[in-house]
């Protein structure tokens, strides 16, 4: 055996990338199941959209919906969600996010659907996009009775965390570009990126060199055949190859980032791209002081609070 295939290129804690392309996650593989929450009085269930990749999402229902009758003018916001964890790690079912959307669902008044993307190494980039965009069209296109019943696909959200934020971004200008797939139509009112992870082959000034590099390998790993490197536009929308951040399918965004987080940089670059480049939405910023990537599972805390009640905020506006 080549005994390259031992070196570690990536290692973040919860996983770690090997040269010759395998992973050891050492983390993010817990799950919990479905089922009725006794602290939100939300109920989630399970649903396989695509028997031949194995993809599916898990469905969540507030307990208004479980409780009132509710008619056409009565249907709720839909939120499709993607997890974060580097595209490696991480699922709909893992503990902080299943606990995550229980709570967002049941403050934000949601029908919400958690994307279970494949995963890298295993199914290479775009892998986890084409699930993403699958799953998206299957959620509109009202796949299941909770959506049908009780979706109002006028008020469509996307929302991700980290990886899941990069996912939510790109989700947002496909349906620009060119539209859904659902045969009904369906309108995205508006896009939440919570700690999105965006990055590029020239390293900012302000990016940490040790983390731009991690990035960089990783990416070589999980997706070999990104032509252009970092400057694929999936991971760098500011590319010269990436479509015109004009094309943002969504009325509204909302860029939340840590202030504490090597990818505020970036971030804060996308954000001013975002106004800057014409487009007609709106687009807010929300700054959580004195924390790292991705805490919004440190459930209770002061900053997550506020985080969540920012989010909820911006859901309930119109």
């Amino acid at each position: 055996m080549d005994c390259t295939s031992a070196e570690i290129l990536v290692d973040v804690g919860c996983f770690r990338l090997y040269k010759d392309g395998h992973v050891d996650r050492t983390g993010g593989t817990d799950t919990v199941p479905a089922g009725f929450d006794a602290d939100t009085g939300v109920t989630s269930k399970d649903v396989v959209i695509d028997s031949a990749t194995g993809v599916s999402v898990r469905l969540y229902l507030p307990h208004i919906i479980q409780t009132e009758t509710h008619g056409d003018d009565k249907k709720l916001p839909i939120l499709v969600f993607f997890h974060g964890g580097y595209f490696v790690v991480g699922s709909a079912r893992c503990p902080k996010h299943h606990r995550h959307l229980n709570y967002l669902v049941a403050r934000a008044c949601v029908v919400a659907v958690s994307v279970d993307y494949r995963l890298a190494p295993e199914h290479l980039l775009p892998a986890a996009y084409d699930d993403s965009w699958a799953a998206l069209n299957w959620a509109v296109s009202g796949g299941d009775p909770w959506l049908s019943e009780h979706g109002d696909t006028g008020r469509v959200f996307l929302a991700g965390v980290s990886a899941g934020g990069n996912i939510a971004h790109n989700m947002t200008i496909a349906v620009g570009a060119r539209g859904l797939d659902a045969a009904a139509p369906a309108r995205i009112e508006g896009t939440i990126l919570l700690h999105p992870s965006f990055c590029g082959e020239a390293r900012m000034e302000a990016e940490p060199a040790e983390f731009w590099d991690s990035v960089k390998k990783r990416w070589g790993i999980i997706f070999p055949e990104a032509k252009d490197g970092l400057d694929d536009p999936r991971m760098n929308p500011m590319a010269a190859a990436a479509p015109s951040l004009g094309k943002l399918a969504c009325e509204r965004m909302l860029v939340c980032v840590a202030a504490e987080d090597p990818r505020r940089p970036r971030e804060r670059a996308y954000y001013d791209a975002v106004k800057a480049t014409g487009w007609a939405g709106e687009v807010g910023w929300f700054e959580s002081e004195g924390e790292g990537h991705a805490f919004a599972d440190k459930h209770g805390s002061q900053e997550a609070v506020a985080l969540m009640d920012r989010v909820v905020a911006f859901i309930a506006s119109h």
